[in-house]
């Protein structure tokens, strides 16, 4: 998929989320910048010198884009602030000894102004970088498997036993209460995933580049598999409890009503909300997949869905196959 840094917000927000492409881009470029307060900082002046163009040019970026810039780092310093930087920088005329107030950048918001010029050969040169570097480190991170990075968490593992013990049920009760032909099983399984993140198994499939051979629900995020995990429970229980109410089994038609009146349950739709904004957004960010039907709820991935997903506490499945406490979690959830 393409990426535009200059016209996507979450794009740009996802590389500035993730601490471990921003070590990557700092020892890369390696920009000289001021020491203060313990950080890196530059000045209007040193952006304009970077970028090659007008300090005027970035003056109005920041007019534009300040509540962005603002939450990556950029800030304006004032008072004792001002004054601590005037007295570490005497002789620094960027720095100045006549102007009330400076505005400053980190490295997020310089990268972040570097995402937003158009004007510049320089800053167009940095964000196809910058977009080399992140695919580089998110391939290493996971080991070149972005495809399955959701099983890198380790929540992924209970969530997926679980779902497997709660599908049972779910056909259970399919097999004992409903007569609606030998379909029945994907024809229902697809109306949960409807319901929950508007997709049936073959959309879902295609937007993740799925083989015919690859689990759909191996790909799926924790949220995800405990959301369905809940959805088959509970509908197995009221198709059970229907059909014991009617002495017989239920049709399709009267067990697609069941359904219908979980879609508009009120309890649900909040965890509904999330799994989408949670699905939609990590698979836009991790996997370069959009899901079309879920564009609306796309977000900037937080920081620490990085360290989840690429981090010290994420591992392989391979890794957490051997782990004790894991194993542990397994037997808890087999006793349950």
């Amino acid at each position: 998929m393409n990426k535009d840094l200059t016209n996507s917000d979450i794009h740009r927000q996802n590389i500035l989320n993730n601490p471990y492409v921003l070590e990557k881009i700092e020892a890369h470029f390696a920009f000289s910048g001021k020491q203060f307060e313990g950080q890196t900082v530059f000045t209007k002046a040193d952006l304009a010198s970077i970028f090659e163009v007008d300090e005027r040019t970035i003056e109005r970026y920041v007019a534009q884009h300040g509540d962005e810039l603002g939450k990556n780092g950029y800030r304006v310093l004032r008072g004792k602030s001002l004054k601590n930087m005037r007295l570490s920088y005497v002789s620094d005329t960027a720095v100045g000894d006549k102007t009330p107030s400076l505005g400053v950048f980190t490295f997020r918001a310089l990268l972040n102004i570097a995402m937003l010029l158009t004007e510049s050969e320089q800053a167009k040169e940095i964000r196809s970088r910058i977009l080399d570097i992140v695919l580089d480190v998110v391939a290493e991170k996971a080991g070149g498997h972005t495809r399955y990075i959701n099983q890198r968490d380790q929540d992924f593992l209970p969530a997926a036993y679980q779902e497997f013990s709660y599908r049972e049920s779910f056909t259970a009760a399919l097999n004992r209460h409903v007569d609606a032909g030998r379909f029945k099983y994907a024809h229902f399984t697809n109306k949960i995933y409807q319901i929950i993140f508007r997709e049936n198994a073959a959309e879902y499939r295609q937007v993740l580049k799925l083989g015919k051979n690859d689990s759909v629900r191996d790909s799926m995020y924790a949220e995800v598999l405990n959301l369905i995990a809940s959805f088959e429970s509970g509908i197995a229980s009221q198709i059970e409890q229907r059909a014991q109410q009617l002495g017989r089994k239920l049709t399709r038609s009267e067990t697609d009503e069941l359904f219908v009146q979980a879609d508009n349950n009120p309890f649900l739709q909040p965890l509904i909300h999330d799994t989408r904004t949670r699905m939609a957004s990590r698979d836009l960010g991790f996997r370069d997949a959009l899901h079309n039907k879920l564009h609306t709820y796309i977000q900037a991935i937080p920081k620490t869905d990085f360290e989840r997903f690429l981090g010290e506490t994420s591992k392989a499945l391979e890794e957490r196959l051997k782990d004790e406490e894991t194993l542990a979690v397994f037997k808890r959830l087999k006793d349950r």
